[in-house]
């Protein structure tokens, strides 16, 4: 079984919610894991000579080219050397974290992650907190660009190609919101439903990873 490449993004260290869930995988996971925490130590935005460093022979980059291009080497190394993945990335002003973003724009490049994607089809468990609630019947619904638009990124066929799932608890601000205060059960019932979730999908994956 080659190794889970987790990828954390909250800024929220030990307090934040999709940690608490993904600690729930890991621990159900048992096997190597590659840990990659984005808010600890970030990667660069993308820059000029990183773009160009794609289409330019190397031994004609500039020394910002060089670094560039090392910095993405690895990254993309790393992304895909793991079997499996795990991405802990929250909702920030109902979009992602923008270290996170960060990230994606550094490891996706054409040829190397995706036309064609090396990684297609390999399991990826997506946990995102949110202080709201975001689906059908909720007054948010249809305003979450994190989870949708990472199931196209990481799971298109045309993109990274990945099998993604979904964990979403909700409702993360209820217990310290006393104008939420109504809303603690379903908060609490999604939260112990994320983490069996989490549980379930570690044991499957471990399982279908490792045959």
């Amino acid at each position: 079984m080659s190794y889970l490449l987790h990828i954390d993004s909250s800024a929220l260290g030990e307090s934040s919610v999709s940690r608490r869930v993904a600690r729930s995988f890991r621990e159900g996971w048992g096997g190597e894991v590659v840990h990659r925490d984005l808010a600890a130590a970030p990667v660069p935005h993308i820059s000029a000579a990183g773009i160009t460093a794609r289409v330019t022979d190397p031994a004609h980059y500039s020394d910002e080219q060089s670094a560039a291009a090392a910095l993405q080497d690895e990254l993309i190394a790393e992304f895909l050397g793991a079997g499996a993945y795990l991405f802990t990335v929250p909702m920030y002003n109902l979009s992602m974290p923008s270290v996170f973003k960060a990230w994606l724009d550094q490891i996706i490049v054409s040829g190397r992650t995706f036309r064609p994607s090396p990684a297609a089809g390999r399991p990826a468990v997506l946990i995102s907190a949110r202080g709201g609630s975001y689906g059908p019947g909720a007054p948010n619904h249809g305003f979450d660009y994190v989870v949708p638009t990472l199931e196209a990124v990481l799971g298109r066929e045309e993109l990274l190609g990945l099998d993604v799932t979904a964990v979403v608890p909700e409702l993360t601000m209820a217990p310290d919101t006393p104008a939420l205060a109504e809303l603690v059960p379903i908060h609490e019932a999604s939260m112990s439903d994320a983490h069996a979730r989490a549980r379930e999908l570690a044991a499957t994956i471990a399982i279908t990873t490792a045959a």
